[in-house]
Parts: structure tokens; C-alpha cells; sequence
């Protein structure tokens, strides 16, 4: 099973970045996405994202989770079809054929053109959010986050809700193969999988609370509120760096100059 938001040990492109290139990569692609609306522009994106983690060596991570993004952008499709009809319509989610409720609900080009645009800004998000995390490890984004001298308890709450997420994904995944293994058989099909969630659920809210304790007992004996901390190993600003953030000045300048004289493309 894939873990999710989990640090990947490797020597790509991605991995020898500096965490504030990274976070610089993340807010500027971040703010493309959300202005553009331009669906050529958004597939654009989600193209150079796959490019940048097949380049890193990251690309089998990012296509393992392409499985719930897909999934989701279905869903995200499917709901502006219900709550934002616009446009001619190409047909009805409920065939008319069908006695007292047949063409109801119908599917228009507006509605499917906005989910589209929802669904790929929700690629470009993910992607690139998970490039950045499996990438960078978790001690070097304090040190980033620590310098931006952002509160040492936004940043302590911020790592641990990205340590819980795989830590909560491993512990469930053990619960259920010890269920399978005491010889629980919760069914097939749908049924199966909602019966099967009630033996999971319960000892992982338990678990995860008792994690929670020791976790407020570790953060206390280590002292995060005594004082300024010296870091073992400092990292600093490479060539790759430098080329990354040229990069994106170029990348801002054309999304610019494209917004001004080809707004089409983009809005």
C-alpha cells in the first residue's frame, strides 16, 4: 500500500533543493493554478508537473495516488454537473426515457468546462504538494519554517498533522491484515467494505490517542519553547537552486505576458 505524504529516500533533482526553493515552487505554482481558468493552460501544468517528478525520480510516488486524484476529479465533475447547470445542454444525467423522472437533471457544457477546471487545479495542487513533501525531509522544513520565524506552534502542529496522516495509514493497514489474520470475514462487495470499517476505526482512535499523549510528553521533555536551537547541518543555496528560481521568474513573466496578450489561453 502506498503510503501518503510520506519522505522518500532518493538523490533526484527535487531532493537536492533548498526548502525555500521548494516552498517558493509551491506558492508561485499555487497562485497560477488558482488564476488560471484556462483548461489547455491547467493540463499544461499538470504535464510539466509529471515531467519535474519523472526528472526527480519521484514519478512513481505521484502515479500511485493518481488512482484517488482521478477519483476525485470525478467527483468534483459530478457536482457541478448537479449545482451548476450553464450552457447549452448535451444531455440528462437521468435518460428521458426513464417514467416521471426521465431528463431530469441535465449535463451542460458550462457545468462540465467548470468541473474541468476544478478538477485539474486539483491535480496541479496535489501534485505538486506531494513533490514538495516526499522531497523534502521533515527536520530540513522546520529549519525553513523556523527561519521565516513563523511560531514554533503553528510549525509543531503543521509537522505533526503530516506525521499523523502516514502514521495513521500504517496503523490502520496493520489493524485490518490483524483482523484478516484472526479470521474476520466482513464480506464482499459494498457491505463488506462498511462493515469492514467499525473493527478499524475503533482501535485506531485509540491508538492515535495514545500516540497523541506521548507525543505532548516528547515535545515537552525536548524543550521546543526554551530557546533558540543550533541545527547539526545547514544547508545553503545551490546551482540547482538558482536554476529553479529562474526558472520561475521566466514562468511568471510568460504567465504575465500571456494573461495581457493571449488571455484566452489562461482565463
Amino acid at each position: 500500500m502506498a503510503e501518503i505524504l510520506q519522505y522518500v529516500h532518493k538523490d533526484g533533482f527535487f531532493h537536492r533543493l533548498h526548502p525555500f526553493s521548494k516552498i517558493l515552487f509551491i506558492i508561485i505554482v499555487g497562485v497560477m493554478c488558482v488564476l488560471a481558468t484556462g483548461i489547455p493552460f491547467l493540463i499544461l501544468m499538470v504535464a510539466f508537473l509529471l515531467i519535474l517528478a519523472y526528472a526527480s525520480h519521484l514519478h512513481r510516488e505521484v502515479i500511485q495516488q493518481l488512482r484517488l486524484v482521478l477519483v476525485m476529479s470525478v467527483v468534483f465533475v459530478i457536482i457541478t454537473v448537479l449545482t451548476m447547470p450553464n450552457g447549452a445542454t448535451i444531455g440528462y444525467m437521468v435518460p428521458q426515457g426513464v417514467p416521471a423522472i426521465g431528463g431530469s437533471i441535465p449535463i451542460t457544457v458550462g457545468a462540465i468546462g467548470i468541473g474541468l477546471v476544478l478538477a485539474l487545479r486539483f491535480m496541479v495542487l496535489i501534485f505538486a504538494f506531494q513533490l514538495f513533501l516526499i522531497s523534502t525531509q521533515p527536520r530540513d522544513l522546520v529549519h525553513a519554517m523556523e527561519k521565516l520565524h513563523m511560531p514554533i506552534d503553528y510549525i509543531l502542529m503543521f509537522i505533526i498533522a503530516l506525521r499523523f496522516i502516514p502514521t495513521l495509514q500504517i496503523e490502520g493497514q496493520r489493524i485490518h491484515e490483524a483482523q484478516l489474520a484472526r479470521g474476520y470475514n466482513p464480506g464482499t462487495g459494498m457491505i463488506g467494505k462498511i462493515k469492514s470499517v467499525s473493527p478499524i476505526v475503533i482501535p485506531l482512535v485509540s491508538n492515535a490517542l495514545l500516540r497523541s499523549n506521548v507525543l505532548g510528553l516528547t515535545i515537552d521533555m525536548r524543550g521546543y519553547r526554551t530557546g533558540i536551537r543550533t541545527q547539526v547541518r545547514e544547508r545553503r543555496l545551490g546551482p540547482g537552486d538558482y536554476a529553479m528560481m529562474s526558472g520561475l521568474l521566466v514562468t511568471i513573466v510568460g504567465f504575465v505576458i500571456i494573461a495581457i496578450f493571449a488571455s484566452g489561453l489562461i482565463f
